[in-house]
Protein backbone atom coordinates (compact mmCIF):
# COMPACT_ATOMS: atom_id res chain seq x y z
CA UNK A 1 0.00 0.00 0.00
CA UNK A 2 2.45 2.57 0.88
CA UNK A 3 4.03 1.62 -2.29
CA UNK A 4 1.45 2.48 -4.54
CA UNK A 5 0.88 5.71 -2.83
CA UNK A 6 4.59 6.55 -3.46
CA UNK A 7 4.18 6.37 -7.07
CA UNK A 8 0.59 8.44 -7.16
CA UNK A 9 1.31 11.56 -8.79
CA UNK A 10 -0.05 13.62 -5.69
CA UNK A 11 2.86 16.66 -5.86
CA UNK A 12 3.01 19.88 -8.24
CA UNK A 13 5.23 20.01 -10.94
CA UNK A 14 8.61 22.14 -10.02
CA UNK A 15 9.81 25.02 -12.57
CA UNK A 16 12.55 22.64 -13.89
CA UNK A 17 9.78 20.25 -14.95
CA UNK A 18 7.45 22.94 -16.45
CA UNK A 19 10.53 24.05 -18.02
CA UNK A 20 11.59 20.78 -19.89
CA UNK A 21 8.27 20.44 -20.73
CA UNK A 22 8.24 24.20 -22.56
CA UNK A 23 11.60 22.43 -24.33
CA UNK A 24 9.28 19.60 -25.79
CA UNK A 25 6.57 22.04 -26.99
CA UNK A 26 4.07 20.71 -24.47
CA UNK A 27 2.10 23.91 -23.01
CA UNK A 28 -1.05 24.69 -22.52
CA UNK A 29 -3.07 25.78 -25.42
CA UNK A 30 -7.00 26.26 -26.22
CA UNK A 31 -8.33 25.80 -29.51
CA UNK A 32 -11.72 27.21 -28.72
CA UNK A 33 -10.05 30.27 -27.41
CA UNK A 34 -7.98 30.85 -30.62
CA UNK A 35 -10.92 29.99 -32.50
CA UNK A 36 -13.03 32.69 -30.61
CA UNK A 37 -10.31 35.42 -31.02
CA UNK A 38 -9.95 35.15 -34.87
CA UNK A 39 -13.66 35.10 -35.03
CA UNK A 40 -13.73 38.57 -33.12
CA UNK A 41 -11.02 39.92 -34.98
CA UNK A 42 -12.69 39.19 -38.32
CA UNK A 43 -16.02 40.50 -37.26
CA UNK A 44 -14.01 44.30 -35.75
CA UNK A 45 -12.20 44.24 -39.26
CA UNK A 46 -15.52 43.70 -41.15
CA UNK A 47 -16.76 46.68 -39.24
CA UNK A 48 -13.90 49.12 -39.67
CA UNK A 49 -13.80 48.14 -43.23
CA UNK A 50 -16.82 47.13 -44.24
CA UNK A 51 -17.80 50.56 -46.52
CA UNK A 52 -14.59 50.01 -48.70
CA UNK A 53 -14.78 46.29 -48.88
CA UNK A 54 -18.32 46.35 -50.28
CA UNK A 55 -17.30 49.67 -52.48
CA UNK A 56 -14.16 47.81 -54.10
CA UNK A 57 -16.15 44.55 -54.04
CA UNK A 58 -19.11 46.76 -56.15
CA UNK A 59 -16.50 47.90 -58.36
CA UNK A 60 -14.91 44.37 -59.12
CA UNK A 61 -18.66 42.59 -59.69
CA UNK A 62 -19.17 45.72 -62.31
CA UNK A 63 -15.71 45.47 -64.33
CA UNK A 64 -16.27 41.60 -64.33
CA UNK A 65 -19.53 41.86 -65.99
CA UNK A 66 -18.71 44.82 -68.54
CA UNK A 67 -16.79 43.01 -70.71
CA UNK A 68 -16.20 44.04 -74.76
CA UNK A 69 -16.71 41.92 -77.56
CA UNK A 70 -12.70 41.42 -78.20
CA UNK A 71 -12.68 40.34 -74.92
CA UNK A 72 -14.96 38.04 -74.92
CA UNK A 73 -13.51 36.31 -78.38
CA UNK A 74 -10.10 36.49 -76.90
CA UNK A 75 -9.28 32.51 -75.56
CA UNK A 76 -7.61 33.62 -72.68
CA UNK A 77 -10.23 36.50 -71.59
CA UNK A 78 -12.04 34.08 -68.96
CA UNK A 79 -8.48 33.40 -67.10
CA UNK A 80 -7.13 37.24 -67.55
CA UNK A 81 -10.19 38.84 -65.64
CA UNK A 82 -10.44 36.03 -63.04
CA UNK A 83 -6.82 36.75 -62.16
CA UNK A 84 -7.54 40.55 -61.96
CA UNK A 85 -10.23 39.68 -59.92
CA UNK A 86 -8.25 38.03 -57.36
CA UNK A 87 -5.55 40.42 -57.52
CA UNK A 88 -8.09 43.12 -56.21
CA UNK A 89 -9.72 41.10 -54.04
CA UNK A 90 -6.84 40.25 -52.53
CA UNK A 91 -5.39 43.75 -51.97
CA UNK A 92 -9.04 45.02 -50.11
CA UNK A 93 -9.49 41.68 -48.25
CA UNK A 94 -5.45 41.92 -46.84
CA UNK A 95 -6.99 43.97 -43.27
CA UNK A 96 -9.14 41.39 -42.40
CA UNK A 97 -6.62 38.71 -43.34
CA UNK A 98 -4.05 40.60 -41.07
CA UNK A 99 -6.58 41.16 -37.88
CA UNK A 100 -7.26 37.64 -37.78
CA UNK A 101 -3.67 36.13 -37.96
CA UNK A 102 -2.45 38.67 -35.58
CA UNK A 103 -5.39 37.40 -33.37
CA UNK A 104 -4.21 33.96 -34.30
CA UNK A 105 -0.74 34.64 -32.79
CA UNK A 106 -1.50 36.31 -29.57
CA UNK A 107 -4.59 34.56 -28.51
CA UNK A 108 -2.24 31.16 -27.53
CA UNK A 109 -0.26 34.05 -25.05
CA UNK A 110 -3.16 34.04 -23.19
CA UNK A 111 -2.52 30.95 -21.25
CA UNK A 112 0.66 29.44 -22.60
CA UNK A 113 3.09 31.93 -24.08
CA UNK A 114 4.82 31.92 -27.44
CA UNK A 115 7.09 28.98 -27.77
CA UNK A 116 8.81 27.03 -30.70
CA UNK A 117 10.80 23.96 -30.03
CA UNK A 118 12.27 21.72 -32.65
CA UNK A 119 11.39 18.90 -30.92
CA UNK A 120 7.40 19.20 -31.16
CA UNK A 121 8.56 18.77 -34.59
CA UNK A 122 10.09 16.19 -34.84
CA UNK A 123 9.00 12.37 -35.93
CA UNK A 124 7.43 10.46 -32.67
CA UNK A 125 7.26 6.95 -34.01
CA UNK A 126 5.41 6.41 -30.64
CA UNK A 127 2.58 8.58 -31.93
CA UNK A 128 1.72 5.51 -34.55
CA UNK A 129 1.23 3.38 -32.00
CA UNK A 130 -2.39 1.75 -31.84
CA UNK A 131 -2.52 1.07 -28.06
CA UNK A 132 -1.26 4.64 -27.64
CA UNK A 133 -4.12 5.88 -30.01
CA UNK A 134 -6.95 4.24 -28.30
CA UNK A 135 -5.72 5.54 -24.68
CA UNK A 136 -5.59 9.06 -26.94
CA UNK A 137 -9.34 8.27 -27.69
CA UNK A 138 -10.93 6.38 -25.10
CA UNK A 139 -8.69 8.34 -22.21
CA UNK A 140 -9.74 11.76 -20.45
CA UNK A 141 -8.59 14.16 -22.66
CA UNK A 142 -10.84 12.32 -25.34
CA UNK A 143 -14.02 12.23 -23.99
CA UNK A 144 -13.65 16.00 -22.86
CA UNK A 145 -12.84 16.54 -26.54
CA UNK A 146 -15.68 14.77 -27.95
CA UNK A 147 -18.62 16.92 -25.16
CA UNK A 148 -16.45 19.99 -26.54
CA UNK A 149 -17.53 18.76 -30.13
CA UNK A 150 -21.17 18.30 -29.22
CA UNK A 151 -21.03 21.61 -27.39
CA UNK A 152 -20.04 23.58 -30.48
CA UNK A 153 -22.41 21.42 -32.51
CA UNK A 154 -25.50 22.49 -30.13
CA UNK A 155 -24.40 25.71 -29.17
CA UNK A 156 -23.17 27.62 -32.16
CA UNK A 157 -25.64 25.64 -34.45
CA UNK A 158 -28.46 26.40 -32.84
CA UNK A 159 -27.66 30.15 -32.97
CA UNK A 160 -26.68 29.99 -36.26
CA UNK A 161 -29.53 28.00 -36.97
CA UNK A 162 -31.73 31.01 -35.26
CA UNK A 163 -29.56 33.78 -36.94
CA UNK A 164 -30.59 32.15 -40.18
CA UNK A 165 -34.24 31.95 -39.60
CA UNK A 166 -33.93 35.41 -38.23
CA UNK A 167 -32.29 37.14 -40.98
CA UNK A 168 -33.90 34.99 -43.84
CA UNK A 169 -36.32 38.06 -44.75
CA UNK A 170 -33.03 40.63 -45.09
CA UNK A 171 -30.65 37.79 -46.77
CA UNK A 172 -33.60 37.40 -49.68
CA UNK A 173 -33.46 41.11 -50.21
CA UNK A 174 -29.78 41.47 -50.68
CA UNK A 175 -30.47 40.05 -54.25
CA UNK A 176 -33.17 42.66 -54.82
CA UNK A 177 -30.69 45.83 -53.79
CA UNK A 178 -27.82 47.48 -55.83
CA UNK A 179 -24.79 46.48 -56.26
CA UNK A 180 -22.83 48.59 -53.77
CA UNK A 181 -25.73 48.60 -51.36
CA UNK A 182 -26.54 44.78 -51.18
CA UNK A 183 -23.29 44.05 -50.92
CA UNK A 184 -22.74 46.47 -47.55
CA UNK A 185 -26.05 45.21 -46.22
CA UNK A 186 -24.65 41.80 -47.19
CA UNK A 187 -21.37 42.80 -44.65
CA UNK A 188 -23.71 43.97 -42.00
CA UNK A 189 -25.50 40.33 -42.03
CA UNK A 190 -22.26 38.72 -41.74
CA UNK A 191 -20.67 40.79 -39.10
CA UNK A 192 -23.38 40.24 -37.23
CA UNK A 193 -23.66 36.70 -37.62
CA UNK A 194 -19.96 35.86 -36.97
CA UNK A 195 -20.62 38.23 -33.24
CA UNK A 196 -23.35 35.95 -32.61
CA UNK A 197 -20.90 32.82 -33.12
CA UNK A 198 -18.17 34.56 -31.20
CA UNK A 199 -20.44 34.84 -28.14
CA UNK A 200 -21.19 30.83 -28.67
CA UNK A 201 -17.63 29.78 -28.86
CA UNK A 202 -16.71 32.07 -26.19
CA UNK A 203 -18.95 30.63 -23.63
CA UNK A 204 -17.04 27.12 -24.50
CA UNK A 205 -13.47 28.92 -24.16
CA UNK A 206 -14.39 29.98 -21.26
CA UNK A 207 -15.24 26.90 -19.67
CA UNK A 208 -12.33 25.47 -22.13
CA UNK A 209 -9.47 27.62 -21.07
CA UNK A 210 -9.61 26.93 -16.87
CA UNK A 211 -9.92 22.71 -18.04
CA UNK A 212 -6.71 23.15 -20.02
CA UNK A 213 -4.77 24.78 -17.11
CA UNK A 214 -6.02 22.22 -14.81
CA UNK A 215 -5.45 19.40 -17.38
CA UNK A 216 -1.47 20.43 -17.65
CA UNK A 217 -0.98 20.96 -14.36
CA UNK A 218 -2.56 17.08 -13.84
CA UNK A 219 -0.40 15.94 -16.85
CA UNK A 220 3.12 17.54 -15.07
CA UNK A 221 2.44 16.34 -11.59
CA UNK A 222 5.33 14.31 -10.25
CA UNK A 223 5.44 11.69 -7.80
CA UNK A 224 7.54 11.69 -4.57
CA UNK A 225 10.31 9.66 -5.77
CA UNK A 226 10.67 11.64 -8.82
CA UNK A 227 11.15 14.93 -6.81
CA UNK A 228 13.35 13.32 -4.85
CA UNK A 229 15.20 12.30 -7.85
CA UNK A 230 15.31 15.64 -9.46
CA UNK A 231 16.59 17.41 -6.24
CA UNK A 232 19.47 14.81 -6.80
CA UNK A 233 20.11 16.00 -9.99
CA UNK A 234 19.80 19.46 -9.39
CA UNK A 235 21.73 19.66 -6.41
CA UNK A 236 24.20 16.69 -6.66
CA UNK A 237 23.74 13.28 -4.85
CA UNK A 238 24.56 13.31 -1.31
CA UNK A 239 27.88 11.41 -1.57
CA UNK A 240 29.15 13.90 -3.93
CA UNK A 241 28.42 16.68 -2.09
CA UNK A 242 29.68 15.53 1.03
CA UNK A 243 33.21 14.84 -1.00
CA UNK A 244 32.81 18.17 -1.98
CA UNK A 245 32.59 19.49 1.69
CA UNK A 246 35.68 17.50 2.42
CA UNK A 247 37.87 19.00 0.11
CA UNK A 248 36.34 22.46 1.12
CA UNK A 249 37.23 22.18 4.91
CA UNK A 250 40.59 20.51 3.55
CA UNK A 251 40.82 23.53 1.61
CA UNK A 252 40.21 26.06 4.27
CA UNK A 253 41.82 24.26 6.68
CA UNK A 254 45.42 24.60 4.79
CA UNK A 255 44.88 28.42 4.13
CA UNK A 256 44.34 28.45 7.79
CA UNK A 257 47.62 27.12 8.67
CA UNK A 258 49.15 29.05 6.37
CA UNK A 259 48.00 31.68 8.41
CA UNK A 260 49.91 30.51 11.82
CA UNK A 261 52.96 31.46 11.18
CA UNK A 262 52.02 35.58 10.93
CA UNK A 263 50.10 34.70 13.83
CA UNK A 264 51.11 36.32 17.44
CA UNK A 265 50.77 34.21 19.60
CA UNK A 266 48.83 30.55 20.01
CA UNK A 267 46.89 30.24 23.05
CA UNK A 268 46.24 26.53 23.85
CA UNK A 269 44.49 24.41 26.24
CA UNK A 270 47.20 22.89 26.40
CA UNK A 271 46.60 20.16 24.76
CA UNK A 272 42.86 19.87 23.53
CA UNK A 273 42.41 23.35 22.16
CA UNK A 274 45.00 26.00 20.17
CA UNK A 275 43.67 29.46 18.49
CA UNK A 276 46.21 31.52 16.63
CA UNK A 277 45.75 35.46 17.07
CA UNK A 278 47.03 38.20 15.04
CA UNK A 279 46.32 41.85 15.84
CA UNK A 280 47.30 44.70 14.16
CA UNK A 281 46.56 48.06 16.00
CA UNK A 282 46.71 49.94 12.52
CA UNK A 283 44.19 47.82 10.24
CA UNK A 284 42.24 45.71 12.82
CA UNK A 285 39.80 47.21 15.96
CA UNK A 286 40.76 43.88 17.76
CA UNK A 287 42.29 41.06 17.38
CA UNK A 288 41.34 38.43 15.32
CA UNK A 289 41.42 34.45 14.86
CA UNK A 290 43.25 33.54 12.12
CA UNK A 291 43.34 29.48 13.05
CA UNK A 292 41.84 27.47 15.31
CA UNK A 293 41.47 23.76 15.81
CA UNK A 294 40.55 20.99 18.49
CA UNK A 295 43.01 17.70 19.10
CA UNK A 296 44.96 16.58 16.27
CA UNK A 297 44.20 19.68 14.35
CA UNK A 298 45.28 21.79 17.66
CA UNK A 299 48.78 19.42 17.63
CA UNK A 300 49.00 20.47 13.98
CA UNK A 301 49.23 24.36 14.90
CA UNK A 302 50.99 24.39 18.19
CA UNK A 303 53.68 21.86 16.48
CA UNK A 304 53.54 24.91 13.30
CA UNK A 305 53.70 27.52 15.74
CA UNK A 306 57.23 26.00 16.89
CA UNK A 307 58.62 25.65 13.96
CA UNK A 308 58.46 29.59 13.07
CA UNK A 309 59.02 31.01 16.77
CA UNK A 310 55.47 32.06 17.51
CA UNK A 311 54.62 32.67 21.14
CA UNK A 312 52.62 29.61 22.69
CA UNK A 313 50.67 30.35 25.44
CA UNK A 314 49.11 28.28 27.93
CA UNK A 315 45.73 29.37 28.94
CA UNK A 316 43.02 26.42 28.97
CA UNK A 317 39.51 28.76 30.31
CA UNK A 318 40.78 31.18 27.27
CA UNK A 319 41.43 29.32 24.94
CA UNK A 320 38.56 26.72 25.73
CA UNK A 321 36.44 30.58 25.37
CA UNK A 322 37.98 31.53 22.12
CA UNK A 323 37.49 28.04 20.44
CA UNK A 324 33.90 27.85 21.38
CA UNK A 325 32.85 31.76 20.62
CA UNK A 326 34.85 32.86 17.60
CA UNK A 327 35.35 31.91 14.11
CA UNK A 328 38.23 32.21 11.55
CA UNK A 329 39.25 35.36 10.19
CA UNK A 330 36.56 37.08 12.25
CA UNK A 331 37.16 39.41 15.37
CA UNK A 332 37.00 38.15 19.19
CA UNK A 333 34.35 38.84 21.20
CA UNK A 334 34.32 42.07 23.26
CA UNK A 335 34.13 40.01 26.76
CA UNK A 336 37.19 38.48 25.90
CA UNK A 337 38.91 41.96 25.04
CA UNK A 338 40.89 42.14 28.29
CA UNK A 339 41.98 38.59 28.68
CA UNK A 340 43.72 38.55 25.14
CA UNK A 341 44.89 42.32 25.99
CA UNK A 342 46.70 40.91 29.12
CA UNK A 343 48.29 37.78 27.07
CA UNK A 344 49.16 40.30 24.02
CA UNK A 345 50.81 42.70 26.20
CA UNK A 346 52.74 39.99 27.83
CA UNK A 347 54.18 38.25 24.87
CA UNK A 348 55.08 42.01 23.31
CA UNK A 349 56.90 42.37 26.38
CA UNK A 350 58.54 39.10 26.39
CA UNK A 351 59.85 40.26 22.93
CA UNK A 352 62.65 43.35 23.74
CA UNK A 353 63.59 41.85 26.81
CA UNK A 354 66.46 39.29 27.05
CA UNK A 355 66.33 35.93 27.67
CA UNK A 356 67.29 36.61 31.43
CA UNK A 357 64.78 39.28 32.21
CA UNK A 358 61.69 37.02 29.99
CA UNK A 359 62.45 34.53 32.48
CA UNK A 360 61.91 36.99 35.19
CA UNK A 361 58.69 38.24 34.39
CA UNK A 362 55.46 37.34 36.24
CA UNK A 363 53.40 35.36 33.69
CA UNK A 364 49.85 36.64 33.73
CA UNK A 365 46.65 34.47 34.46
CA UNK A 366 43.88 35.69 31.88
CA UNK A 367 40.22 35.33 33.51
CA UNK A 368 37.55 34.87 31.45
CA UNK A 369 33.67 35.77 32.38
CA UNK A 370 31.30 34.06 34.10
CA UNK A 371 29.18 33.72 31.05
CA UNK A 372 31.73 31.78 29.08
CA UNK A 373 32.98 29.57 32.05
CA UNK A 374 29.55 28.38 32.24
CA UNK A 375 28.96 27.78 28.90
CA UNK A 376 32.08 25.98 28.43
CA UNK A 377 31.47 24.05 31.54
CA UNK A 378 28.74 22.20 29.78
CA UNK A 379 30.78 22.01 26.39
CA UNK A 380 33.67 20.76 28.46
CA UNK A 381 31.00 17.60 29.75
CA UNK A 382 29.72 17.32 26.42
CA UNK A 383 33.49 16.30 25.11
CA UNK A 384 34.09 14.30 28.45
CA UNK A 385 30.89 11.79 26.99
CA UNK A 386 32.66 11.34 23.88
CA UNK A 387 32.58 14.33 21.80
CA UNK A 388 35.41 15.34 19.69
CA UNK A 389 35.03 18.62 18.07
CA UNK A 390 36.97 19.36 15.13
CA UNK A 391 37.74 23.01 13.46
CA UNK A 392 34.69 25.37 13.53
CA UNK A 393 34.88 27.97 10.19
Amino acid sequence: MAEAQEQERTEQPTQKRIDDAREKGNVPRSRELTMTAVMLAGAAALMGFGSQLATHAAGDMRASLELSREAMLAPDSMQLALSAAADSALNYLTPVLLATLIAALIAPLAIGGWNFSGKAIAPDFQRLSPLAGLKRIFGLNGWVELAKALAKCLVVGGIGTVIVFAMLDDTVGVGRMAAAAGIARAANLVVFALLAMSAALAIIAAVDVPYQLWNYTRQLKMTRQEIRDELKETDGRPEIKSRIRQMQQRMAQQRMMQAVPKADVVITNPTHYAVALKYDAKRMRAPRVVAKGADLVALAIRKLATEHRVPVFEAPALARALFRHTKVEREIPGGLYVAVAQVLTYIYHLRHLSPQLAARMIKPNPEVGAEYLAEEAGYGSDRAHGGTPGTEQ
